[in-house]
């Protein structure tokens, strides 16, 4: 299977506790559309937020498209998510309530239409972050020593 994915957030698995995540439209320029099918956009350092009943992806870096002209968008412009009133509100208030964040996992295409994982998440203490690499090296060596004995 072809992974369609055009950009992923994958300091957001170990920063954060994954609790929900949705998908959601975004809202992009002409030219930003080619840059993002080509695969040059990054989500380090990305998140989401309301304003004024709109949510908004900050710090999301699309690069100018190579083959573009003047009318090329600021590669860190804000941009819009395409969500229902409903869902926009419901996030916004769990954001409000828990003191979650929300961070976009990945940036996809879905039937030639951009589409963002949006993952409601709660930060990791330094120990959580600890006790995840202790368990990641400890797999490891257990399917090292399961290897070796094949």
């Amino acid at each position: 299977m072809k992974d369609n994915s055009a950009a992923s957030n994958r300091k957001a698995r170990f920063t954060y506790t994954i609790l929900e995540s949705l998908e959601a439209g975004i809202e992009l320029k002409g030219t930003e559309v080619k840059s993002l099918r080509s695969g040059q956009a990054s989500l380090a350092d990305s998140f989401a937020r309301n304003e004024e009943g709109e949510l908004f992806l900050y710090n999301m870096h699309i690069p100018p498209y190579a083959f573009g002209n003047r009318a090329n968008a600021d590669p860190i412009r804000p941009r819009k998510l395409l969500l229902h009133r409903s869902q926009i509100r419901r996030l916004t208030e769990e954001v409000a309530l828990k003191k979650l964040t929300l961070v976009p996992l990945k940036v996809y295409f879905k039937n030639g239409i951009a589409k963002v994982e949006l993952a409601l998440a709660k930060p990791k203490k330094l120990y959580d972050k600890r006790e995840d690499i202790k368990k990641r090296d400890n797999d490891r060596e257990i399917k090292r020593s399961l290897s070796g004995r094949q």
